[in-house]
């Protein structure tokens, strides 16, 4: 009788979970059908966000590291500083030409000074030299009639003609000095004009100086969380070399789906796209088609394959589309860039 028993149990157990199982598949079936006619899906999808950078922007030996892995930082916290001495040095160079370039004006100043003392003074014996000229210019014209009406000897004449030249000779002198001196003054004047631009080239030079002290400090841009410490105290890193990652948890964040060529004949831009991340089997994210790639996937790779090598293999291609999540960010937070998601695109 027990034995009876035991097996009509066992026998109405087993009916009602074949049952139950078979239910189950119809269900899990017409729910598949039902998603596959309504929706294009795709599990090639993954939560993407901008990593922004931080970069070094002067080369040196890092002193100090601030920040930890994973950790959160604020806009303008510290995260590592340079070892300051090398720039600090070509800091007190810079501002030393600088000093050398302004001690050159006085020098400068004083030089013109004395070149127009000495052009008043070549000035005064040019109107000396002026006027010595003129009265022998008028003697020789007196003594040139003289001879001419023979009331002087011609040797009194060529002593006359010789004096003439001579003071000739001084005026043109005195003249030409004149106009060297005042070429020299023209020389300083455009000297004071190369020694203003060479303070400029020093201050700009300076300015660098204090702007790479200032670099040595490297400081958070926004708000965020940082990603894994690559680096360590002492060791040397290069201008624009690549420290940390930071991740801006207010910034925008968006879906890239990778859909097969014969999926994509209907999308369009601002159609409605409901996603699913492993992370939170439990909620649903919506979004819309923001846009679609104009190649596929593999045109993006380091080594675009070429159908026309003769080993022709017709695989079905992948187009990335990008989808805008339109959830209010107090909800986006929690997603994290490259996590896995399945994404269903609303067929119109």
């Amino acid at each position: 009788m027990n034995t009876n028993r035991t097996d009509k149990i066992i026998v109405t157990l087993t009916k009602w979970s074949g049952i139950a199982l078979f239910t189950g598949i119809i269900i899990w079936g017409a729910v598949y059908f039902l998603k596959g006619y309504r929706y294009e899906q795709t599990n090639d999808a993954q939560i993407d966000a901008y990593l922004s950078p931080i970069n070094a922007k002067v080369g040196g030996y890092i002193s100090k590291i601030y920040y930890k892995d994973n950790q959160q930082v604020h806009k303008g916290d510290t995260l590592l500083v340079i070892e300051l001495d090398e720039y600090g040095l070509k800091r007190k160079a810079a501002s030393a030409e600088l000093m050398s370039s302004h001690a050159k004006l006085p020098i400068l100043a004083a030089n013109e000074e004395t070149q127009i003392k000495s052009i008043e003074v070549i000035k005064a014996q040019l109107s000396g030299a002026k006027a010595k000229l003129n009265q022998q210019q008028r003697e020789f014209a007196r003594y040139k009639n003289l001879l001419a009406d023979e009331s002087t000897t011609q040797q009194k004449f060529e002593n006359i003609s010789v004096s003439l030249a001579i003071t000739q000779s001084d005026y043109d002198q005195t003249k030409a000095s004149l106009a060297v001196a005042e070429s020299k003054l023209n020389d300083l004047r455009a000297q004071r004009n190369a020694i203003g631009a060479e303070i400029k080239i020093k201050e700009a030079l300076l300015e660098r100086q204090e702007l790479d002290i200032k670099y040595t400090v490297i400081t958070a841009p926004f708000n965020g969380q940082i990603g894994k410490k690559t680096i360590q105290e002492g060791q040397l890193i290069q201008p624009g070399q690549t420290l940390a990652f930071l991740v801006n948890k207010t910034e925008e964040k968006w879906a890239m789906a990778n859909f097969k060529e014969t999926q994509i004949s209907n999308f369009k831009v601002g159609q409605p796209v409901s996603i699913e991340v492993d992370a939170f089997p439990n909620e649903k994210f919506n979004g819309v088609i923001e846009s679609l790639s104009p190649t596929t996937g593999s045109r993006y790779s380091l080594l675009p394959p070429d159908n026309a090598t003769g080993n022709f293999v017709k695989i079905t291609q992948r187009i990335p589309v990008r989808i805008k999540l339109t959830d209010s960010s107090e909800n986006l937070v929690k997603l994290s860039a490259g996590m896995n998601a399945n994404v269903y695109v609303l067929k119109n």
